[in-house]
């Protein structure tokens, strides 16, 4: 690769030779500008205002527009002149931990190369010393014209450095925030974990763009004469107020489709919600909760009918004396009552018969007075 700058990192009082080297590339599609009337290519031309002739790079120099517009002519002497002491040099000023540097100030990046064999252990020792203290360093260097902010950090066995922008470079972001208060339930920060949890993590190296390739493949349908299909719009409802538990629901069903997990993972979800367990019996015939069923007193029944003999003498057998006296008892009280009953109901029968021969009497004897008479 070829380098765009040579100088050296500025490590204490020890000195490594390198090359910066670009890390990055631009992958992007560049169109010109035509005249739509006949497809002529319309380029610019750097022309002087004052005489409106076109002049060349060489007859072109700098100059600073002061408030009043006007302009002050600054030459590259004036500024080689300037006391720059990172002209050349990647000057370390600190070892700080990587999350104290703010991701908002990353800009462009580069490859730090060692500069011949002689930088070689040098540049090691820092690497290795970046390494094991976990830590990047902070530093300042200058590159087209302006004196700028890096940080160094080891990207396999490489140095590379990552042009900062100034903390005052950093807008604060004043107004960009919702307006009003927004309350967040519960149930919508469980969606949104199940979301991340179902979109899970990514093989970085797997991204591309896909946008540059159907422009890729536009222009090579065009260059062959060949008709260009229009792209299906996607509507994804954008600007649109949406039910946001909806919204999440969909977009987590969406992504586990996009897994081949859906229909699967739905239907195993479904069978957990709709799994019946049959209720276990204990020994004695009762359920977990205590109920006996009408099936463990029916078999309970069956278990003891054939063996109700053997049940009965081991009752009799087992029972106390006083439970014998209590059945004398019982047995005595039932005679005497039974024999009271049976007095009271023959005297009552007696009785009944003297009241009808009393009655007969009375009968017979009315006639006869009539009779007399």
């Amino acid at each position: 690769m070829r380098s765009i700058w040579n100088g050296a990192i500025s490590f204490g009082l020890v000195s490594i030779p390198i090359k910066l080297v670009n890390a990055t590339e631009n992958h992007s599609i560049h169109f010109r500008q035509i005249h739509l009337a006949d497809g002529g290519r319309i380029r610019y031309r750097k022309v002087c205002e004052l005489d409106e002739e076109e002049v060349t790079g060489g007859e072109i120099g700098k100059a600073y527009e002061d408030a009043d517009g006007t302009m002050i002519p600054i030459t590259d002497e004036d500024l080689a002149q300037l006391p720059l002491p990172t002209a050349k040099t990647i000057e370390i000023v600190a070892f700080v931990p990587a999350d104290e540097i703010d991701p908002l100030q990353m800009d462009a990046a580069y490859y730090l190369s060692a500069n011949g064999v002689p930088a070689a252990k040098p540049y090691t020792l820092l690497r290795e010393a970046l390494k094991r203290s976990n830590k990047v360093a902070v530093a300042k260097y200058a590159l087209r014209g302006r004196e700028r902010l890096g940080m160094l950090r080891v990207v396999d066995d490489v140095i590379a450095m990552h042009g900062l922008l100034w903390p005052d470079e950093i807008r604060a972001p004043e107004g960009v925030a919702p307006d009003s208060d927004v309350t967040v339930r519960d149930a919508e920060l469980d969606l949104a974990d199940a979301l991340m949890d179902t979109l899970g993590e990514v093989d970085m190296d797997s991204l591309h763009d896909d946008y540059r390739e159907a422009v890729e493949e536009l222009i090579a349908a065009k260059a062959s004469g060949e008709a260009v299909q229009p792209a299906e719009s996607d509507d994804s409802g954008g600007g649109k107020v949406i039910d946001l538990i909806a919204a999440l629901e969909s977009s987590v069903r969406a992504a586990k489709k996009s897994r081949g997990e859906g229909d699967e993972n739905e239907a195993e979800n479904e069978g957990d919600m709709a799994d019946v367990h049959p209720i276990k019996k204990t020994a004695s015939g009762k359920t977990a909760s205590g109920r006996t069923t009408k099936t463990a007193q029916k078999t309970a029944q069956q278990k003891s009918t054939p063996k109700s003999t053997g049940t009965k003498k081991s009752t009799a057998s087992t029972s106390s004396p006083a439970k014998k006296t209590a059945q004398k008892q019982k047995k005595t009280t039932a005679k005497s009552t039974s024999s009271a009953s049976s007095k009271s109901s023959s005297s009552g029968k007696k009785q009944t018969s003297s009241n009808a021969r009393s009655t007969t009497k009375k009968k017979t004897a009315a006639p006869r007075k009539r009779a007399s008479a």
